[in-house]
């Protein structure tokens, strides 16, 4: 019985040690999104005040954006 013990044991400890690793990324994971999400909403904030400075740069910028785009897929 001491051998299944033992085995019981090593295996209750590795399936601790995956258990805090696990909540330890899912809590890293976490975090990270929560600052993805707060650098997203201040890029978009510099861009509505950039275009809104800069309209007509701004719309220029987006044609050419889409001329490029057009020629990249329509392969010509």
């Amino acid at each position: 019985m001491e051998i299944k013990d033992k085995v019981s044991d090593s295996a209750h400890a590795a399936y601790d040690k995956i258990a805090d690793t696990t909540s330890q990324a899912a809590e890293t994971l976490g975090e990270k999104g929560e600052q993805l999400k707060k650098t997203e909403q201040q890029l978009m904030k510099n861009l509505r005040e950039y275009i809104s400075e800069n309209p007509i740069t701004s719309a220029s910028i987006a044609v050419a954006a889409g001329f490029v785009l057009s020629r990249l897929v329509s392969g010509r």
